[in-house]
């Protein structure tokens, strides 16, 4: 079980690099200076659209994946070490003193 854990951490830490590496290399919609005067996209290295596909594609396959490596690392570690309170070891507190005035 301890071997799936850190699986799925490294996995985890590896698609986060690469989706925070995939946002930073989107530009935004008209970012360049064409894009204030109205103009069509001065960077049409893939055509004026085919690089925004793939990078939105790559953003949210690795979005998904993100949340799936995220919602099982929480499953592991309940199921690897119990359930954590924190009440678990704690006293209940004592009722406050009536005053008789």
């Amino acid at each position: 079980m301890q071997i799936l854990l850190y699986f799925v951490v490294t996995l985890h830490v590896i698609v986060c690099i690469f989706l925070i590496g995939v946002v930073l290399l989107q530009q935004g919609r008209s970012a360049d200076l064409a894009g204030a005067f109205g103009g069509q996209g001065s960077q049409t290295a893939f055509g004026p659209r085919a690089a925004a596909n793939v990078l939105t594609r790559l953003t949210t396959w690795s979005a998904v994946i993100f949340m799936l490596t995220s919602i099982s690392l929480t499953v592991l570690y309940v199921r690897s070490n119990g359930s954590h309170s924190v009440l678990q070891n704690s006293t209940p507190a004592s009722a406050p003193a009536k005053s008789g005035k």
